[in-house]
């Protein structure tokens, strides 16, 4: 979500950027003149602004609570880091926001760097979707799942879990403490008797009415209460319920109330550390060493430790902890609920702006601090100390995997040290869905926002051809990398500087011999970029036997490296990868094919009428035998639809 003024006013300023072949002075003289040419129609007013270069492509983007002296200061060309300056000699062009308030536009300029992902602000990587837990309210009998993505389903939202597998541990022990069910709604509806989860005493049996509807609404309404951060009064609850009942002597009505406190002191024993006096925080970390950032997150809801994740955002080495933190930690909720307190290892710059825009955001208040003493300061020290392990940790592999570069590189000739390897692999069972895979590594190991999967289309491609497959996947893959991103110049990416990860792989591998690499090179020299890329096959051994690989590159016989070498074991990993990558997506892939519904392919027929059509013949292959009156007599289906419906199963008739 962004927020600008309303109707934002857009001021697009630009200048000529005047090249010179001299001096680097000359040309930042040339920036500062294009951002000086700029300041005088700039507003006294807080905004946003981006820098950008001759091509168009955004180089930063900041807010300032003036604009017209923020920019003014770039102009003065005084006092800037060697980062700074780089950005204002490339700078051609600027373009501005003018929002009603600063908080505004710290909020915009969030959203802006996390879509644009300028090359000189601090960004935010490895953003992946957290895990939530959802208790659904779109059934009469709600459910609890784990959830993650878009919140379009009906029903309560409770997390972030720092990982998918506490959401599993902490379901599983909410299952036991609260008898809530765990099928889907089609399950649910089918059920004529209750199943194991209700013989092992993990569900309440609503589907068969096994308990009434009121005491499963109770029982909904306590998990909802416990998940909300009021688990005292529901552990207090359940404890009165159990006391009652034993002094009525009905021992195995509390002996229920007993398992179910005990389920949820598991919940809160096994968090880790769990703070008694936080119901709801995230605390957040920074360590810097070796120019990188480590920050460390740990979540905390109703009292209890949810998980942590450690983030390495790209930054500038010449930024310090604080910057980098308050660059964070705006562009961290630009998608996410923020709880009602945020604790920090460093004081930031815009720290009560943060808590003002965060604040607005939620619709109430939300605390940003750095705590210097108490519980909360030991907080933020226990995630200093995981960001700083975790930063080390990082390093070490970066160093060793750097080594393993440059081994590789001396051991298959290549002209410099590879920053970026593709390995190509493809999966199918007898032809049918069919998939390629690419993975990528580089300097800091897999990149896995970088994986891609190809679905394999052509008709022309005869099953189980691999030659063919890998045919596609090349010209698909390296036919947009050319439409994106233009010939790479020299062997580097044109749009890359020295310190981005590279859109263009300096070394392909492939998983086969001499001739799958003869397609892919024949690819490559159709498309004009076979001297580019250096393409490497990858033969297994005699009855495939791991370590006896030959290998296969273009002008050089084919060789094998010593059983031994760390070059070996480190291309064996890289291939085994693909080869996970590639048989997970097939898998995915057929068992979508499996469970496909005929009628997910009739037009006019979403997922309501599919459902009626289903609860009233039973079956799709049923639906398929149905004539047009018995289909009009289904609740929402018109003679029209029923026609249709008709028509789509007997094409032929």
């Amino acid at each position: 979500m962004s927020v600008s003024a309303s109707p934002p006013e857009t001021i697009p300023l630009s200048g000529t950027l005047v090249a010179w072949d001299s001096a680097g002075s000359e040309k930042a003289a040339a920036g500062a003149e294009v951002i000086q040419a700029v300041v005088k129609r700039l507003p006294n007013a807080p905004g946003v602004y981006r820098m950008m270069n001759a091509k168009g492509d955004v180089l930063y983007v900041g807010k300032a609570r003036s604009l017209k002296k923020r920019v003014t200061n770039y102009a003065q060309g005084r006092g800037h880091s060697n980062r700074i300056e780089r950005m204002i000699r490339e700078t051609a062009s600027m373009e501005f926001v003018v929002t009603r308030t600063e908080t505004e536009a710290l909020l915009l300029e969030a959203n802006l760097i996390k879509h644009l992902r300028p090359r000189f602000n601090v960004l935010l990587r490895d953003d992946k979707s957290f895990p939530y837990i959802l208790l659904t309210g779109d059934h009469p009998a709600p459910g609890i799942f784990k959830h993650r993505g878009a919140r379009t389903r009906k029903g309560d939202y409770f997390g972030p879990f720092a990982s998918a597998g506490a959401v599993g541990r902490t379901i599983n022990s909410l299952q036991r403490a609260f008898l809530i069910r765990t099928c889907t709604d089609s399950v649910f509806e089918s059920r004529t008797r209750p199943c194991l989860l209700y013989q092992i005493k993990r569900c309440s049996g609503p589907c068969t009415g096994e308990i009434s509807a009121e005491n499963y609404a109770k029982l909904v309404s306590e998990a909802k209460a416990f998940l909300s951060g009021r688990s005292s009064r529901v552990k207090a609850d359940i404890s009165d319920a159990m006391q009652e009942a034993s002094d009525a002597l009905d021992f195995e009505r509390a002996a229920v109330y007993r398992d179910r406190l005990s389920a949820l002191s598991h919940v809160q024993s096994h968090q880790g550390i769990n703070p008694q006096g936080i119901e709801e925080a995230d605390v957040f970390a920074i360590h810097q060493e070796g120019g990188q950032s480590c920050i460390q997150v740990f979540f905390f809801r109703t009292g209890q430790n949810w998980g942590n994740r450690a983030y390495f955002p790209k930054a500038d080495p010449a930024l310090g902890p604080d910057e980098v933190l308050g660059s964070f930690l705006a562009q961290f909720y630009d998608d996410k609920p923020c709880p009602r307190m945020l604790l920090l290892s460093h004081e930031i710059e815009d720290q009560e702006l943060l808590s003002e825009a965060l604040s607005a955001r939620a619709g109430r208040k939300v605390f940003v601090s750095a705590p210097r003493r108490g519980e909360k300061k030991n907080l933020a020290e226990h995630a200093l100390q995981n960001a700083r392990e975790a930063l080390g940790r990082r390093l070490a592999e970066t160093s060793s995997q750097r080594r393993l570069l440059e081994s590789l590189a001396e051991t298959f000739g290549l002209e410099s040290t590879p920053r970026r390897i593709e390995v190509y692999d493809n999966s199918h069972i007898m032809g049918t869905n069919a998939v390629g895979a690419m993975i990528v590594a580089g300097v800091e190991g897999f990149v896995k926002g970088q994986y891609r999967k190809f679905n394999i289309r052509s008709t022309e491609i005869s099953p189980g051809d691999d030659f063919g497959m890998m045919r596609e996947v090349m010209r698909r893959r390296f036919s947009r990398l050319v439409k994106e991103h233009g010939l790479p110049a020299n062997g580097a990416d044109p749009q890359d500087d020295a310190e981005a990860f590279p859109a263009w792989p300096d070394v392909i591998l492939i998983d086969g011999g001499q001739g799958q690499l003869s397609a892919v090179r024949q690819i490559l020299a159709d498309l004009g970029i076979a001297e580019m890329v250096t393409a490497i096959g990858i033969a297994k051994g005699p009855d495939r036997e791991a370590g006896r690989e030959r290998f296969f590159m273009n002008g050089r016989p084919s060789f094998s490296l010593p059983v031994r070498d760390p070059v070996l074991y480190f291309v064996q990993r890289l291939r085994d990868e693909a080869h996970r990558f590639a048989i997970g997506s097939h898998r995915a892939r057929r068992k979508k094919e499996m469970t496909r519904n005929p009628l997910d392919e009739v037009p006019g027929i979403g997922p309501g009428r599919k459902r009626a059509l289903l609860h009233h013949f039973g079956t799709a292959k049923a639906v398929s035998r149905a004539g047009v009156e018995d289909l009009m007599s289904v609740e929402g289906i018109s003679e029209s639809i029923a026609r249709q419906v008709y028509s789509h199963f007997h094409e032929n008739g």
